[in-house]
């Protein structure tokens, strides 16, 4: 399972990034919003020098021709922009005129086994289930993820999975146990997937074993 990073934090990005663990990052409206005083264009270009895999960027119309506009001219900005696209029947439409141009595609807002295969056969190159969300009013979110594995397995569809809505750590475990191609996660659940108490204690010892060590 690959992860990508949830963000649209140049500097979070950064960091991640030089761990050589993170390769894409998907963004929405929301989190570029938070990035004040930067152009949506500005942070897309910047996110894409610095992460050579797909960096998902949202189109804002609900409108069939608006949606396939804005999506031509997001591809324009960088050789690995994918276009997200909400779950509707224009998006449907979109990703399905789009994936007919090679233009790599990200179905979010996915919260059914039918939506997704429906975005899969409409081309998605991505179906983004949103994990958390679902779990926040009662659907087993982790579910979706694994259904939609094994139907993509099952018909041998290309459309990868991310999970995406990651709340915690054991989210993703439980993603990469359900198969999901990829994980998306922000920048806080990344750093909890690397600590770990006995980690800490660990190097702690060996460093007073050393400074013993090394005054002998």
């Amino acid at each position: 399972m690959r992860i990508f990073l949830d963000t649209a934090n140049i500097e979070e990005i950064k960091q991640g990034a030089r761990l050589g663990v993170v390769s894409g990052v998907t963004t929405n409206p929301s989190l570029v919003a938070r990035e004040k005083g930067v152009s949506f264009q500005a942070v897309i270009k910047e996110i894409a020098s610095i992460v050579e895999g797909p960096i998902s960027a949202e189109v804002l119309s609900l409108e069939l021709e608006g949606m396939v506009k804005e999506a031509r001219e997001l591809v324009q900005w960088a050789d690995n922009v994918v276009i997200k696209v909400p779950i509707s029947p224009a998006g449907l439409e979109a990703i399905s005129i789009l994936s007919r141009d090679d233009i790599a595609t990200n179905a979010t807002l996915c919260f059914s086994p039918n939506q997704g295969l429906l975005a899969a056969l409409a081309g998605a190159t991505y179906v983004s289930p949103f994990v958390g969300r679902m779990d926040d009013v009662g659907q087993d979110g982790m579910a979706v993820v694994a259904d939609l594995v094994a139907i993509f397995r099952q018909y041998k569809l290309p459309t990868q999975v991310i999970a995406a809505s990651i709340r915690h750590p054991l989210h993703c475990v439980a993603a990469a146990r359900a198969g999901a191609h990829i994980a998306t996660v922000p920048y806080k659940i990344l750093m909890q997937m690397i600590q770990h108490p006995l980690t800490d204690v660990g190097i702690a010892r060996f460093a007073e074993d050393w400074r013993r060590v090394s005054k002998a």
